[in-house]
Order: structure tokens, then C-alpha cells, then sequence
């Protein structure tokens, strides 16, 4: 098992950044992908950024040139920095782990963002 917490999370205004943090109860350094996905009140949960066990990441294109992913192995933290904060940014954040071919998952940190 992979226990997750996230926290960062918070009210801003629009154009402002924040930085969500992701510790996880073991070693990151085997765990092949991790990420994070966001869940708006009535929508689907959706992706926003991974990071592999090679330091490859992704983005889905709605958060391209304005959030970057990293990990730090040797802290077991995945953390996602946040650039130019939009509304639509307002969600529920959830740190992921996709480990030995099952996805675990944190309890999540609210992200608002006020226009």
C-alpha cells in the first residue's frame, strides 16, 4: 500500500500561485508514476499533471506553461507549483500513485480561486 496526503491547498486570487505538496508514506523512488488530478463539484475527475520514475512529465493542456510537476525521491514528496491561478483552476486536488499496477490515491486539498 502507498498512503498519500496532500496539502497546500487554499483560497487565492486570480493570477496567483500556490504550491501543493504531496507526501507519501513509503519510498517514491520505484514508483513508476505519480501525479495529480482535480475533481470540480458535479464534474469528472480529471488529470493535470504526471511524472515518471524518469522524471518525464506530462500536462494536461489546460495547465501547460502554467504548472510544473516535480518529485523529490529522497523526501517521498511529489509537488505541483501553480502559476497564474484562473478560476477555473477551483477544484479538489489529489495526489496519485500508480504502483505495482494500482493507482492510490490521497483524501485530497481544495484549491479556490476568486476572479
Amino acid at each position: 500500500q502507498v498512503q498519500l496526503v496532500e496539502s497546500g491547498g487554499g483560497l487565492v486570487q486570480a493570477g496567483e500561485s500556490l504550491r501543493l505538496s504531496c507526501a507519501a508514506s513509503r519510498t517514491i523512488f520505484s514508483i513508476v508514476a505519480m501525479g495529480w488530478y482535480r475533481q470540480a463539484p458535479g464534474k469528472e475527475r480529471e488529470l493535470v499533471a504526471t511524472i515518471t520514475d524518469t522524471y518525464s512529465a506530462n500536462y494536461a493542456d489546460s495547465v501547460k506553461g502554467r504548472f510544473t510537476i516535480s518529485r523529490d525521491n529522497a523526501k517521498n514528496t511529489v509537488s505541483l507549483q501553480m502559476n497564474s491561478l484562473k478560476p477555473e483552476d477551483t477544484a479538489v486536488y489529489y495526489c496519485n500513485a500508480y504502483y505495482r499496477g494500482m493507482h492510490y490515491w490521497g483524501k485530497g486539498t481544495l484549491v479556490t480561486v476568486s476572479s
